[in-house]
């Protein structure tokens, strides 16, 4: 009861101040075709003064979700590799995310279990500036995904890749882990990485390096384990180690033919000599096959069971035989004769008290010879051994000496006699 009215106070103490803590609300202006990413500070969200820096033992998580929803957009990824590093907020929107959308962020401290909450409002337009229809997307094996994110390693990929392709501006689409896209977790091995797919778009067209690299004759030497055909020196390494087995050029400079759209017809097929439908499908008549399947195997399962009951009730002939083989002069009854030895065709049945007593049935008919049960003879048999007087073996005996022969007296402690007799 003292523990309850404790934390009661306290608990309306944490409510009421949850309460009155507003949560922070960001403008952001995403583009739809480029890549968007916002990085989850600790500073921000533990409202430190600009001097100070953030301690490093402090642990911070974050959660974000789309308002009014459980998880983010489609189009939007959140990762943090630990509680130690930032949290970002990446994606790339389409034509069919425009508008405005609210993120709700809420950050964890692990340490002094506070909460943050911060609202995060896109309003996500359509991109300015000239179109960019050569696109290729690179992965990049050196690096993860929180690695790329941050402005300088983007710029830095950028102006790299520059010098493969034509002179142009290159601009980032879209970043995507390796992981999203099938790739499996790296071992905890020092220099592996996930990976990390990078989409660039220009107005320029694509090099004859970056054409070599994905024409068959590239993928084919990809197919046997070899290197592609690069005839240009590689810019990006050796800080982006490129595989440029998975090199994807997009060219949407010329537009896709329109689909043609189906005209309707009569609904009635064309001519066709190899079809030949049937124009007159005639009745028929199923009620002979009914009566078939049906009532043939009724009859004969009744023509069986009258059989079976011809074979069983009416084929008893064995009471009648034996009436007319036998006489009633036959069945006069048991006839008891002592007699001091018995006929071998006579049964007889030894009694202790009684003697000998045999029963037989007199008459021309079939003699009923009965044997004898084994109970009397086996309670004779117990008796006879009972009454035997045989000594016991002598290795049955105690303290029986084998080589001699002798025998000890049975009152001698046996703890003093030793086991070999030879000892003493």
């Amino acid at each position: 009861m003292a523990v309850t009215l404790f934390w009661t106070p306290l608990l309306v103490v944490l409510l009421a101040g949850l309460g009155d803590t507003e949560a922070q609300q960001t403008t952001l202006h995403p583009l739809v075709g480029r890549v968007f990413v916002h990085t989850l500070d600790h500073q921000t969200f533990l409202s430190l003064p600009e001097h100070v820096a953030v301690p490093p033992a402090v642990h911070i998580t974050y959660h974000a979700h789309l308002q009014g929803h459980p998880d983010l957009p489609r189009w939007l990824r959140y990762t943090q590799r630990s509680p130690h590093h930032p949290g970002f907020l990446y994606g790339s929107a389409t034509p069919e995310d425009r508008g405005r959308q609210v993120i709700e962020v809420t950050a964890y401290n692990r340490d002094s279990f506070d909460t943050t909450q911060q609202r995060l409002v896109l309003e996500i337009a359509d991109s300015e500036g000239p179109l960019l229809p050569y696109q290729a997307e690179f992965l990049v094996r050196s690096h993860n995904v929180e690695e790329v994110l941050p402005s300088t390693p983007a710029s830095r990929f950028l102006s790299a890749l520059g010098g493969l392709w034509e002179p142009g501006e290159l601009q980032l689409l879209n970043i995507t882990s390796a992981l999203d896209r099938g790739g499996r977790v790296p071992l905890p091995i020092e220099g592996r990485k996930e990976g990390v797919y990078i989409k660039v778009g220009s107005a320029s067209p694509f090099s004859t390096c970056l054409k070599m690299v994905a024409s068959p004759d590239s993928h084919a030497r990809c197919a046997q384990g070899q290197p592609p055909l690069l005839s240009c020196y590689d810019t990006l390494a050796p800080h982006f180690r490129i595989d440029w087995c998975n090199v994807t050029l997009v060219d949407k400079s010329v537009p896709e033919p329109a689909d043609e759209m189906p005209t309707p017809g009569d609904g009635i097929l064309e001519h066709d000599p190899f079809f030949c439908p049937p124009t007159e499908a005639p009745d028929r008549d199923f009620l002979v096959d009914a009566l078939v399947t049906l009532l043939v195997p009724l009859l004969v399962a009744l023509l069986l069971t009258l059989l079976l009951a011809y074979v069983m009730c009416c084929r008893r002939e064995g009471r009648l035989k034996r009436d007319l083989a036998t006489s009633e002069s036959d069945f006069s009854g048991p006839r008891v004769l002592q007699a001091p030895r018995p006929s071998p065709g006579d049964f007889c049945a030894r009694g202790s008290a009684f003697g000998t007593v045999c029963w037989w049935w007199s008459g021309s008919g079939i003699q009923m010879v009965h044997h004898c049960t084994i109970h009397g003879n086996t309670e004779e048999l117990r008796q006879m051994a009972a009454s035997r007087e045989v000594p016991r073996p002598l290795s049955t005996l105690p303290m029986f000496n084998v080589r001699t022969g002798e025998r000890l007296p049975p009152r001698v402690d046996s703890a003093q006699v030793p086991l070999i007799l030879d000892q003493h």
